[in-house]
């Protein structure tokens, strides 16, 4: 299947006006989104706490925040993690959850997903 990359809006909820398009590797393997830390500063997001995660280089701690990120026509308000620069931008799977979306193995690309409620 290969990796699958996406362009989705981000913003900041307090003020959704301002939306700032970005490319993202779609990884069902992470919990959480990561955008540079220079993008989500740039859209005001503001750093609520820290959160250690486990990567492939081992165990490290970063910044999280709230966001909004729009795909599809779809918006949703997410968890994201203050990347460093050597960071990836990433659409984890909880936002694509909860935009409604899940990964088609097969072609590789976004499709709807009945909500459950």
């Amino acid at each position: 299947m290969g990796f699958i990359h996406v362009n989705v809006g981000l913003s900041n909820p307090s003020a959704p006006g301002s939306v700032e398009g970005v490319r993202v590797l779609v990884d069902t393997g992470a919990t959480f989104s990561v955008f540079p830390a220079r993008l989500l500063e740039r859209l005001g997001i503001q750093r609520r706490g820290q959160r250690r995660f486990r990567g492939f280089g081992g165990v490290v701690t970063r910044d999280v925040g709230g966001a909004e990120i729009s795909y599809g026509g779809e918006i949703a308000d997410i968890n994201v993690v203050f990347g460093d620069e050597s960071d990836p931008a990433i659409m984890g799977v909880t936002a694509l959850e909860t935009l409604g979306f899940h990964v088609n193995p097969v072609d590789g690309t976004l499709h709807r997903v009945e909500m459950l409620i």
